[in-house]
């Protein structure tokens, strides 16, 4: 299942109770042998206060499901983080290739699926074009992998390179930067096919001097990212997605930089909330356009029959939500608003918490 798909799925289940696991992992042996003993304790958590906070009747299956996660679960093609999601009616186990926060068990009524609105909003799936000196390739990628290579009646460019066509004429100057140009617009118009298919944005792999070229000719530059210097002895898929995903990371932080200073300046007009009820109350209503988190605030509360409620210390509290963000973000995002998690420093000014409301 997507994420987007999974991430719906568990935002809207509501059940008593839902057991959240989230946790650090390894890519590599032999730290995966840690990560054996770690999920074994975080399961062991999960079973004793199930066991001690519910009916065991009541919560058979989903005990059932606790006591033999273990053995369905493939430690050896972890990424960065293990996310697992129990209920009576539900098991889905997601790996993420961005680190948790912490290690540890949530229990409440609905799913603490803050990690997964982190990856969904972290995700980034974008074409990486290689324009070298004797061959163009295009391939897709999310992150820091590539899924498949793009192959269509215009890529891969194997033929018609302008360094391979009448090498007798290459001393010409303008003849060559014009049969480039003519070559660059011809693939560019390649690249728009694909963009209207699949709505990628692209990274181009090249020198300077070519993309400045390209984009000279380029019929919607608005299509590409930008561009990252081309190691012409290093063209594989495997060693161009390291750069090009280094530069879309560097382009998801100027753009949650972007949303914190939106909503710095809505602060004047109004339409900017930092106490936790008032958040909670305007994001349940369906009031919240942008909502801004510090990864690392989160805050157990005991919900009152009012619409509020009450701050508790121990997350363990019976009856309790681990955390109230997960909980506000997921009512953010469905009812149609946007989420980020940062840590970056422009946020200190707001608090660990704000949103940025409709009206």
């Amino acid at each position: 299942m997507a994420l987007k798909e999974t991430l719906q799925q568990l935002g809207a289940e509501k059940s008593t109770p839902c057991v959240s696991i989230s946790m650090n992992t390894h890519r590599a042996r032999p730290q995966t042998e840690q990560d054996k003993i770690l999920l074994k304790n975080l399961l062991k958590e999960a079973h004793d206060r199930v066991s001690k906070e519910y009916d065991k009747k009541s919560v058979e299956s989903l005990l059932k499901k606790i006591s033999t996660l273990k053995d369905k679960i493939d430690l050896s093609t972890n990424l960065d983080s293990l996310h697992i999601f129990l209920s009576n009616e539900t098991m889905e186990i997601v790996k993420s290739p961005w680190e948790a926060s912490s290690n540890r068990v949530n229990i409440s009524t609905q799913f603490a699926i803050r990690p997964l609105i982190k990856a969904y909003n972290r995700s980034e799936p974008y074409l990486i074009m290689v324009l070298s000196q004797n061959k163009v390739n295009l391939y897709e990628a999310v992150n820091d992998g590539v899924i498949q290579e793009v192959i269509n009646e215009d890529f891969p460019f194997t033929e018609n390179i302008p360094a391979t066509l009448y090498p007798e004429k290459l001393g010409d100057a303008k003849y060559v930067d014009d049969l480039t140009r003519n070559f660059f617009n011809e693939i560019d118009k390649s690249l728009v096919r694909v963009h209207n298919t699949t709505d990628l944005k692209c990274v181009v792999v090249t020198t300077e001097d070519n993309y400045a070229k390209l984009m000279q000719v380029a019929d919607k530059p608005n299509l590409y990212h930008g561009y990252v210097s081309v190691s012409f002895n290093k063209e594989s898929p495997h060693h161009v997605v390291k750069d090009t995903w280094k530069f879309i990371e560097q382009m998801q932080s100027r753009r949650r930089t972007k949303r914190i200073e939106e909503v710095k300046e809505a602060v004047s007009q109004g339409n900017v909330l930092t106490d936790l009820q008032d958040i909670y109350r305007a994001a349940t209503e369906g009031r919240g356009d942008l909502l801004v988190v510090h990864q690392n605030f989160r805050q157990p509360v005991m919900l009152n029959e009012n619409g509020g409620f009450e701050l508790v210390d121990d997350a363990s509290t019976p009856g309790a939500v681990d955390d109230i963000t997960s909980k506000i973000a997921w009512e953010v995002i469905s009812k149609k608003g946007r989420v980020i998690f940062t840590e970056q420093d422009e946020l200190k000014e707001l608090g660990k918490i704000a949103l940025k409301t409709r009206w």
